[in-house]
């Protein structure tokens, strides 16, 4: 075990025994058996927590006939990972603070606070970079949080990347409210912290990440409604019919077709990871349609369980993944697994509510496996179209491993996997 040298750390060895993992290992860590991809890199990862706020804001949630234009200001709470220049004696090491539950009340399943350890150093120096490093934007769950994939986030930072992941107001487990706020806010979140990186990024900023985020190389990364917010972003606008699932057809504004809309296209976005992506069906509503679905043109991973039952499989991951005609795209499926292909670990205080551990368990699947699975095809993906790396042939796959092998598995271990990829038509 380390030296402690701080207080940071002295909290984190304390904790240690509340850990999910052993106190030597952390959210991320390679298995024996995790492919080559999944390992971290070369590079040390500070992390910051900041918050900024959106002024004037539809406040969608207070909307009514009398008062049918209500204005807020959304505060989200970022955090930041970034290749890192550690001071002498500085670890990574840090604590990350979530909470458990499905909204501040709900009597049920209340809020209850947790901690889990963290393998970057916080407030470190940004190592920096000569042309900046590509922008990933990380978008949680309804409701879920900014940590909820940090096994994803810092091996992403390790790599070169500087990674923001939001807390999405009126979403997180902290202050769940009505769902017809992720509905409208998830895109317009994503766009406003991709104009607030670039101008953070701008030489003479002032800022930490003055010279060190490339903005206009940006992906989008998202689970669930995360997913959802970032193919709305990228330019799959919701469907006709769809609108009506936000009060006083507010949802118009992020409707395909709609010139409003449409000006909003983001050259700067150059690809997209979908987690079990929400919006290919609510009921017998296409929420992203096949008008939608053209619109996306950027390269897309899409990564699902085949017996999704929150997002849907057939009628939901895999009709956006098939409708997508206009882009380059994979699939990568994991037999028999459900909605929980993204998060970390649950932490040991779910176990006390079975809701909370089915909030993050998978019935067929080892969390900490699918991890590894999901760095080693986020890094591949990433390093192909934000990066320019030589990493295509660990995408150009067969749809299901030949004797349980793919490049870059050990033998015997990509089974329980499907792989596909479409180019646009």
């Amino acid at each position: 075990m380390k030296t402690v040298c701080n207080i940071a750390v002295a909290a984190l060895l304390a904790t240690a025994a509340l850990m999910p993992l052993h106190a030597q290992e952390y959210y991320g860590d390679a298995r024996p058996d995790a492919p080559e991809l999944a390992a971290r890199g070369k590079l040390a990862v500070g992390v910051r927590t900041l918050e900024i706020e959106h002024a004037d804001q539809l406040d969608i949630l207070r909307y009514s006939e009398a008062q049918p234009n209500p204005r807020y200001t959304r505060k989200l709470k970022l955090e930041i990972w970034y290749p890192a220049k550690l001071a002498a004696g500085q670890a990574e090491q840090t604590l990350y603070t979530d909470v458990l539950g499905a909204g501040a009340n709900d009597p049920a399943r209340p809020n209850t606070p947790f901690q889990f350890a963290g393998r970057a150093a916080r407030d470190a120096a940004p190592l920096p970079a000569q042309q900046g490093y590509p922008l990933v934007i990380v978008s949680h769950g309804y409701p879920g949080s900014r940590l909820q994939m940090s096994y994803l986030t810092e091996n992403l930072a390790s790599k070169g990347y500087v990674v923001v992941a939001i807390d999405h107001a009126e979403s997180t487990r902290a202050d769940k409210a009505g769902f017809a706020s992720t509905l409208l806010n998830r895109a317009q979140d994503d766009r406003f912290v991709i104009d607030t990186i670039t101008a953070y990024s701008r030489a003479g900023s002032g800022h930490f990440l003055a010279g060190l985020a490339d903005a206009g190389n940006t992906a989008l990364l998202g689970y669930s409604m995360g997913g959802y917010g970032a193919l709305n972003a990228a330019g799959a606008g919701v469907s006709a019919a769809a609108v009506s699932l936000a009060p006083g057809g507010k949802l118009a504004s992020q409707q395909q077709g709609n010139p409003q809309y449409e000006a909003q296209r983001d050259p700067r976005i150059k690809a997209v990871v979908a987690f079990a992506p929400w919006g290919g069906g609510r009921g017998t509503v296409e929420v992203i349609d096949a008008a939608g679905l053209a619109g996306l043109r950027v390269p897309l991973l899409f990564i699902a369980g085949d017996q999704d039952d929150v997002a849907g499989y057939q009628n939901g991951v895999l009709r956006l993944y098939e409708g997508a005609v206009n882009a380059e795209r994979y699939l990568l499926v994991y037999q028999n697994a459900r909605h929980n292909v993204a998060p970390n670990p649950g932490p040991p205080a779910a176990n006390a509510h079975p809701n909370d551990f089915m909030a993050y368990a998978e019935p067929a699947w080892d969390s900490r496996r699918i991890n590894n699975i999901n760095q080693h095809f986020v890094s591949a993906f990433l390093g192909v179209y934000l990066k320019g790396q030589s990493l295509q042939n660990y995408l150009d796959l067969a749809p299901l491993a030949v004797e349980g092998k793919w490049p870059g598995f050990l033998p015997r271990t990509a089974v329980g996997l499907a792989w596909q990829h479409r180019s646009p038509q």
